[in-house]
């Protein structure tokens, strides 16, 4: 079956119908274009066929698009799927068949061919200033046969000029409001267009370097491209010198105005954590907080406790139950879990400053219970501001940071927890952070094996940072101690 080059979904349609109405199998016909070499018991046959056949929408559809890719084959994967598709309507939503998704595949493709000639064709000005109507001429190289389904496109932008899309397959000439195509046309001279220097001078001054990606770039604009754009030749040195046109950018003085800039940076100092006054005078800042609105519904503030210049750190996620009344942290039933593997390891609870990221009580009441719920980044973030200025009048010499919400205050993450457990991070200005899990997940775990595991771990730990302390007089560095 022969199909012409112009027109060739509607060919398409017309031959598959004709064929299907006959009964003709897909083994038994040869698609090709004009050019296709013809088998050796290859008849030719026109398009000249008829039959009424009924088939999805959504196929027409798809088989509208998937007439203009460029593999030869397209026709008879095409015709091949509407035979098994008279039989089987619902093939169209079967997504685990072979047949559809090379279909679908070439439908993808197509539609990206099309887009990328809406985006880069760039037409310059070919006609005479005396000429009422304004002419232009492009030269485009398309991957797939996308001119004739796309024209309509350019048609509506750009009804009230001339213009021509001149690709070495199909043409597009619009002239006096009649659309046409024609074959193979050799690429035309095209000069130069005097608003080009202009805009490429706008593409330049409003390139971010700051937000460059070069391979999202390269994947949105490929490089087969680029010889037809006339922005592309400052590509290379935009792309060169982005990482110094960044650091300038991150150098240069704020452009906001003198009045918001100012109240800015007064914003900027409010979150900045730093205490300067006496320990007494901290204890009462703290449990006066309201920095956030867990400080409504808790009985009080729970701060940190331990000695002013411990060597070791310890904190957890926030006050439970327990906690919250009696106002010291980890005296629940995970404090329970913590002060016994503290015994086994033999660390001295007394030695070590215990607090927590949050220091108050999340919960939701259920009758005269009230469950747990975990701080969310922002309970996280404002409560930073306390455990920030905790560590700068503890100075300790490593932190444990027991559970996610722990790791998030210290580290700026509180995913992975499992795979980060046991290793040590370093945090620009602040002591090393042994990552951990929390004594209460280790509660919560049902099964008695995966419970025990994960004490062990814990153990591990807490064993590891008591190790630490005891054995370093100085800095714990982390060549010595970096993760395992």
């Amino acid at each position: 079956m022969v199909l012409p080059r112009i027109g060739t979904a509607k060919a398409w349609r017309d031959a598959a119908r004709g064929l299907l109405a006959r009964g003709v199998a897909p083994a038994e016909v040869t698609w090709g274009g004009t050019d296709t070499p013809r088998g050796l018991f290859d008849e030719p046959s026109s398009v000249a066929q008829s039959g009424d056949t009924s088939v999805p929408r959504s196929f027409i559809s798809m088989a509208d698009s998937v007439v203009w890719h460029s593999d030869p084959s397209r026709f008879a994967w095409l015709y091949a799927f509407l035979w098994r598709l008279r039989d089987a309507p619902h093939l169209m939503t079967d997504r685990g068949d072979a047949d559809l998704a090379r279909l679908r595949a070439m439908e993808k493709n197509v539609h990206r061919c099309q887009h990328k000639m809406k985006a880069f064709v760039r037409f310059r000005d070919i006609g005479e200033a005396e000429t009422p109507r304004r002419s232009f001429a492009a030269w485009f190289e398309p991957t797939h046969h996308t001119v004739e389904p796309t024209a309509g496109f350019f048609q509506r932008r750009f009804a009230d000029m001339d213009w021509r899309i001149i690709t070495p397959d199909i043409s597009a000439i619009f002239e006096g409001g009649t659309l046409r195509f024609i074959e193979d046309q050799p690429k035309p001279g095209l000069p130069d267009d005097a608003s080009e220097a202009l805009w490429i001078t706008y593409y330049r001054n409003i390139f971010n370097p700051a937000r460059l990606k070069v391979q999202a770039m390269q994947s949105e604009m490929p490089k087969k491209y680029w010889k037809n754009l006339p922005e592309a030749a400052a590509i290379p040195d935009l792309i060169a010198t982005a990482p110094a046109r960044a650091r300038a950018m991150a150098e240069a003085a704020p452009t906001l105005p003198p009045t918001r800039m100012a109240s800015a940076q007064e914003q900027q100092r409010a979150f900045a954590s730093s205490w300067e006054g006496s320990d007494d005078a901290f204890l009462a800042a703290v449990k006066g907080c309201t920095r956030c609105p867990l400080h409504r519904h808790a009985t009080q503030t729970v701060p940190g406790e331990g000695p002013a210049k411990a060597a070791l750190m310890i904190v957890g996620e926030q006050p439970g139950d327990q906690e919250d009344l009696q106002g010291r942290p980890f005296v629940g039933p995970a404090g329970h879990v913590f002060d016994q593997v503290a015994a086994e390891v033999g660390l001295d609870r007394a030695t070590a400053y215990i607090t927590n990221a949050v220091k108050h009580f999340k919960f939701v009441p259920r009758g005269k219970r009230r469950l747990h719920q975990r701080p969310n980044a922002g309970e996280v973030a404002y409560c930073k501001w306390w455990l920030e200025a905790e560590i700068a009048r503890v100075t300790p010499k490593l932190i444990l940071a027991m559970g996610s919400t722990a790791a998030l205050a210290l580290t700026g993450s509180g995913n992975n927890l499992l795979k980060r457990c046991g290793t040590i991070e370093a945090v620009a200005g602040r002591p090393p952070v042994l990552i951990s899990l929390h004594p209460s997940y280790i509660l919560r775990i049902k099964d008695a094996d995966q419970r025990a595991e994960a004490r062990q771990m814990y153990q591990r730990d807490l064993g590891r940072a008591t190790q630490m302390v005891q054995e370093r007089a100085g800095p714990i560095g982390l060549a010595e101690n970096g993760p395992e």
